[in-house]
């Protein structure tokens, strides 16, 4: 068994609360599925929002699901000018038998324009 890393991200449409933690679990489900994964396969996961986003933590999604005992960080992403607004992101590090190559990163409702290359 390797430990992998799967990247994720989606765009909001507004900073509000339900919003967040709605579009957020969305996310989470989107990478889980995406990767034949269940909470047991999780080792932690990292999440970063834009800085326009304030109104909770992404973290609060995942324990909503049921991940409460996974470690779970949330940070702020590097505000560069220009990048694209109201993005939550996720780096969840997991133990699972695919291939590096296998792996699915999942990009939702527009953050697709961030990693090309990744998205399914």
């Amino acid at each position: 068994m390797a430990v992998r890393a799967i990247r994720g991200a989606i765009q909001l449409d507004v900073d509000e609360r339900e919003h967040l933690l709605s579009s957020t679990r969305e996310l989470v489900r989107a990478v889980l599925a995406a990767n034949d994964l269940t909470s047991d396969d999780l080792i932690s996961i990292l999440f970063t929002c834009t800085a326009d986003l304030r109104s909770e933590f992404p973290a609060l999604a995942a324990r909503e699901l049921g991940l409460g005992d996974v470690p779970l960080l949330c940070t702020v992403e590097i505000d560069v000018p220009g990048a694209m607004p109201r993005v939550v992101r996720l780096m969840a590090h997991v133990e699972t038998d695919r291939a590096r190559a296998a792996v699915q990163h999942v990009y939702l409702r527009g953050a697709e324009d961030l990693r090309r290359d990744l998205a399914q």
